[in-house]
């Protein structure tokens, strides 16, 4: 079983996104852009790990303000968080980030977390 961290929770919604899904929702308003996370079932499937190891880590994030839960809607990153996943789809998977976003759509939304 691996040792979970917030990082290795990032990069697994990374993964589920592109890799899996092909697909990132994003909610965009004003100079805000926010990623919907991957149900906390799918990150511990993913990681090999029962769903309750992954709980307390969305508490860290949440207090770390990385993350945000809203009621039956679901778990976003908030400007932190998103500038976090972005930071590592960018170091990490690039490429396919490209291919999930298309060039102009990853190239702006980069240049945002970045700038």
């Amino acid at each position: 079983m691996p040792a979970l961290s917030i990082d290795l929770i990032f990069d697994a919604a990374i993964r589920i996104h592109l890799l899996i899904d092909g697909s990132i929702t994003l909610n965009i308003s004003g100079e805000a852009i926010r990623i919907k996370f991957p149900t906390t079932r799918a990150l511990a499937d993913l990681l090999g790990v029962p769903h309750y190891y992954v709980l307390p880590y969305f508490a860290m994030m949440e207090e770390g303000q990385l993350v945000t839960r809203a009621e039956r809607i679901g778990i976003f990153t908030t400007t932190a968080g998103t500038k976090k996943y972005l930071n590592l789809l960018l170091e990490k998977y690039h490429d396919e980030g490209i291919r999930v976003l298309g060039p102009d759509m990853c190239r702006g939304i980069l240049k945002w977390a970045t700038g």
